[in-house]
């Protein structure tokens, strides 16, 4: 695989919340900030699902935008394509680049797919409807032996590289997709523009994954260092993971982070979950090898939860 372009291998990422960021939870709104984040140091702006979200079984009275209802689409809260384009176009002028974070395992119950096509889901054996995605009640899985499934989704990707001319993925719950889709899909979108791919899997956990994407999450460290906190490991043991990362090589990188929208969501702060030990590790996530990254608000800092999903 080709190695990462330089401005990959030197960049930082910052998880954008769009509907909390802001009062407005707006793309306008949000806008405001890049100054100060370009001041901050920022390189990256990864922005969470930013398409419409599905209406049927969905969480809560707002509902995740992890299930999307169109994967071309803008999610009318956020305000509109025009306004996410020119967000994009001024974030380039201001020396960002932009990821968006695409869900390819799953849709929401009222996706447009479930009426144009039925057949690009799995379907429950039991009851002959769509399948739930692992017990999560507001999704449904795609089904990736369909050729045709797999050429729609690589042309929603393609659709907003050329539309919005972003600069790469994040890869909702990568290693739940076949690794083969991602083979596929890379190079197609990348005949457009070369890109940059983070993805949602432990390359510890899944090698054939880190063959594809530029870079990866870290779960293993983070789980490690909350065990660590809490007297369950021991700094040998931190030490010797720490080898196995430094292992696979700089052919792909690793994303090291305290924090992100999943755990500050239902597990805590890294202030809870690290204590004494969250501003060092804090450090260490923007000095080691690899990718920094950081979600939105733990400048300030963040210290409390917040539902970032519901």
């Amino acid at each position: 695989m080709e190695q990462p372009k330089e401005w990959k291998q030197t960049t930082n990422i910052y998880e954008v919340n769009v509907r909390q960021y802001t009062p407005e939870g707006t793309f306008k709104a949000f806008e405001a900030h890049l100054p100060r984040l370009k001041k901050m140091g920022v390189k990256t702006l990864w922005f969470m699902p930013i398409t419409p979200i599905a209406q049927k079984n969905k969480k809560g009275s707002l509902g995740s935008q992890y299930a999307a209802q169109d994967y071309t689409a803008i999610n009318p809260e956020l305000e509109t394509m025009e306004d996410f384009k020119h967000l994009v176009d001024e974030a380039h002028k201001m020396g960002f680049k932009v990821i968006i974070d695409w869900v390819a395992n799953h849709t929401g119950w009222d996706h447009i797919w479930t009426k144009t096509n039925p057949d690009f889901y799995l379907k429950d054996e039991k009851t002959g409807d769509f399948q739930i995605a692992s017990g999560m009640d507001d999704i449904i899985e795609l089904d990736y032996s369909n050729p045709k499934m797999r050429e729609a989704m690589i042309d929603a990707m393609k659709f907003w590289v050329r539309e919005a001319n972003i600069d790469g993925f994040r890869c909702d719950l990568a290693s739940w997709v076949e690794v083969d889709f991602w083979q596929q899909a890379r190079p197609e979108v990348e005949k457009l523009k070369p890109l940059f791919w983070l993805g949602e899997f432990d390359e510890l956990e899944n090698p054939d994954y880190g063959k594809v994407f530029d870079a990866s999450y870290v779960w293993t460290w983070m789980h490690r260092t909350r065990d660590f906190n809490e007297g369950r490991q021991s700094q040998y043991d931190l030490k010797g993971l720490l080898q196995r990362y430094t292992d696979i090589g700089d052919g792909s990188m690793r994303a090291w982070f305290t924090s992100n929208h999943d755990e500050n969501t239902w597990n805590g702060t890294e202030y809870e979950n690290n204590g004494v030990f969250a501003k060092p590790l804090a450090v260490f996530s923007i000095t080691w090898n690899g990718v920094p990254l950081i979600y939105n608000g733990q400048e300030l800092p963040l210290e409390k939860q917040t539902l970032s999903i519901l």
